[in-house]
């Protein structure tokens, strides 16, 4: 397409005097290269990748030059550009590709990838001579932390080599993973090419960062995150741009480090869901991650203590492969996993224990860890979890028939003044509603609440300090010595020495979420805070407060993420969830949904459920797109797990015919919205 208006005549540039510009706008009709006119004064400064202004509906806006050309296929005249911000090719072809890629899969626009791709500028860093660094040397480390686990070894070594190996790595119970992965990004930095190591939140980037540094050298290495200040972020962004720092270590955005023949890209705890960036087109680093190290084969690791079930469907399709350790190794490394099966008994039989809301077992446990000098870790549950409906019986969360989405009481009575349960997805209402697990009739509210733990703990243990963690008040670490760690789940500090015991209270609360990862979240923040306990062969022991038939409990006795992210697939594959289908979700008033559905070519086989109303808890705030609707809607689109990318583009398509029709009213699309209960 060319400019919208001419400019007044211009000497062109003699050589590809036609430069293809995308416009850095978020309007999805927009979304595309205009052709402008090259001045021979800037030919020299507009490379492929440059910044740069153009005036495009009378106004100037910011863009990046796409590529260079001799003719364009507009047949009037061209406007040209206006100036070239910097000389600077910051958007490398690679990153440029990726993002349409992203944009595509999330059926978002280029502009929006762009802007959590590349940082805004800063002239006097730019302007700044990059100090020489010499080519990183091959890291001296020990091989045998890797030697336990299977085929640890052959992956270094292919590393080393320069191949591609992809892997989904469990990480042993007490493993020093930060070294871990630095060892592996310093393997790939030795072997001429770099790596990427993505995790989810400052303290495990400065952990990783540190590691790095002591293994391949400070020098090599640079932390991306948005904590930075502007010329900070914008400096070490441009030491991965530029090549003189071989390892990036950041957050969620640093997947999209513009690092010259990548080599390797590292995504530590993929379940976390600080990876789900909240502004549109709302991308997964996991996702990104792949499909980057697809276009430009390199290496990929999908580290964790848990597994999501979206890692285990790349294994089970053969995209990439397990490094697991053998089980004899596990048992070694492990605490020991105690499950309390009737919690209130068990208090109700010890009187300290009831003054401590701790079952006696558990109680013993910290106890125990207490008199032996040791710090013991106190896991509750966040506060604010929505309380939704379980069964009465076995606590089961209680699904629709129809399409297993939650179940919710609605404000509205039936005939007899009842309430009616009704499906949060579909709308359909369930009079008749009978257990899955059990087949009970009856319902209960999922209550939720962590109480006055620290306090009740402190009572329960005199003059033994006791240490919160969580909020807005994260500790990092804690010393060594008796003391009393409660920390909400995710805020768990690292021990020096490790934890004595670990208590992970009122699993009901994680576990009767009304959420289709409810299961999988919950084993993650067990299997995290268990990690940081010693062996039992030093006296760990993790006593976990929830009933022991539940497949997510065995699991974690078992210490067995595998096995349980293999049902979750399973399960989740037989009533047709992700990631066994890729699922879209169009939130907006009931209007604009429906006009976004009748635009879209939906791909054979697309299935639509709903709409249904989404009450003002399950809304996400619109932002951009306008002022929120009174009432917000939900349709869900779902379609074979082949078909994902032509789903991400068929609805990026529909945004731009109903943007370009001047559509009114705010709409929201998420492809694979990390949230669907």
């Amino acid at each position: 397409m060319a400019a919208e208006k001419p400019a007044a005549e211009v000497r062109a540039a003699e050589v590809e005097p036609v430069g293809r510009v995308l416009p850095l706008l978020s309007v999805p009709h927009l979304d595309r290269e205009f052709d402008y006119l090259i001045p021979h004064t800037l030919d020299a400064d507009a490379r492929p990748g440059v910044r740069v202004r153009v005036r495009f509906a009378g106004r100037l806006v910011d863009g990046f030059l796409i590529s260079r050309t001799a003719t364009s296929e507009h047949p009037g005249k061209l406007g040209a550009l206006d100036r070239v911000v910097s000389a600077e090719p910051v958007l490398t072809p690679e990153i440029a590709a990726l993002a349409d890629e992203v944009a595509t899969r999330y059926a978002g626009t280029r502009a929006d990838v762009l802007r959590l791709a590349v940082p805004p500028r800063h002239a006097r860093v730019e302007a700044e001579e990059p100090k020489p660094v010499d080519p990183p040397l091959a890291p001296t480390f020990d091989r045998a932390a890797w030697a336990r686990y299977r085929h640890g070894e052959n992956f270094l070594d292919a590393l080393a080599a320069g191949r591609a190996p992809r892997a989904a790595w469990q990480a042993l119970p007490g493993e020093d993973w930060p070294r871990r992965l630095a060892e592996l990004a310093a393997v790939t930095a030795a072997a001429g090419r770099a790596a990427v190591l993505v995790v989810p939140d400052q303290r495990d980037l400065d952990r990783v960062l540190a590691a790095c540094g002591e293994v391949a050298g400070a020098e090599h290495v640079v932390g991306l995150t948005a904590g930075l200040g502007p010329a900070e972020r914008y400096r070490r962004w441009l030491a991965a741009l530029r090549g003189s720092a071989r390892i990036v270590v950041g957050t969620r955005a640093a997947v999209f480090a513009p690092t010259p023949d990548l080599g390797l890209l590292v995504v530590w705890d993929d379940g976390d869901d600080l990876h789900s960036e909240p502004r549109s087109p709302y991308p997964h680093t996991r996702e990104i991650a792949a499909l980057r190290a697809h276009a430009a084969g390199a290496a990929v690791v999908i580290a964790g203590h848990a597994r999501t079930a979206e890692t285990q469907a790349l294994v089970d399709s053969g995209w990439a492969h397990d490094l697991l350790a053998p089980r004899e190794v596990l048992r070694a490394c492990a605490p020991k996993i105690t499950a309390l099966a009737d919690s209130d008994q068990a208090i109700a039989r010890d009187p300290a224990a009831r003054a401590a809301r701790l079952p006696a077992i558990a109680f013993a446990a910290a106890r125990s860890a207490l008199g032996a000098g040791q710090p013991v870790l106190v896991q509750v549950p966040r506060r604010g979890y929505v309380p939704a409906l379980a069964c009465g019986k076995c606590r089961a969360p209680a699904r629709c028939r129809r399409c297993n989405g939650p179940l919710a009481l609605p404000a509205a009575a039936g005939p007899d003044g009842a309430a009616i349960p009704a499906c949060k997805w579909c709308g359909v209402a369930d009079a008749t509603h009978r257990c899955h697990a059990c087949g009970a009739r009856s319902l209960r509210a999922v209550v939720v609440g962590a109480g006055r733990t620290a306090e009740e703990l402190g009572r329960a243990f005199p003059g033994v300090p006791v240490i919160t963690s969580g909020g807005g008040e994260v500790k990092a670490t804690v010393a060594a010595g008796a003391s009393l760690v409660v920390s909400t789940v995710g805020a768990e500090p690292v021990a020096d020495g490790g934890y004595g015991a670990a208590l992970l209270l009122d699993g009901w609360a994680l576990l009767g979420r009304a959420d289709l990862r409810a299961a999988e979240e919950t084993m993650r923040r067990w299997l995290t805070a268990s990690a940081l306990v010693r062996p039992f062969g030093d006296g760990g022991q993790v006593v976990v407060v929830a009933d022991s038939g539940i497949p997510t409990v065995q699991a974690l006795v078992r210490w067995d993420p595998v096995g349980h992210a293999r049902n979750e697939v399973a399960e989740r594959t037989e009533v047709g969830f992700p990631p066994a289908v890729h699922m879209a979700a169009l939130d907006g008033g009931s209007a604009a949904v429906a006009e976004l559905l009748e635009a879209t070519r939906l791909p054979e086989g697309a299935e639509v459920l709903g709409p249904v109303p989404l009450p003002p808890g399950q809304r996400l705030p619109f932002g951009a797109d306008g002022p929120e609707p009174e009432e917000v809607h939900r349709m869900i689109v779902r379609v074979a797990r082949h078909r994902g990318r032509e789903l991400g583009g068929a609805l990026r398509e529909a945004q731009a015919t109903r943007t370009a029709r001047r559509a009114e009213g705010p709409l929201r699309v998420q492809v694979d919205p990390p949230r669907i209960g």
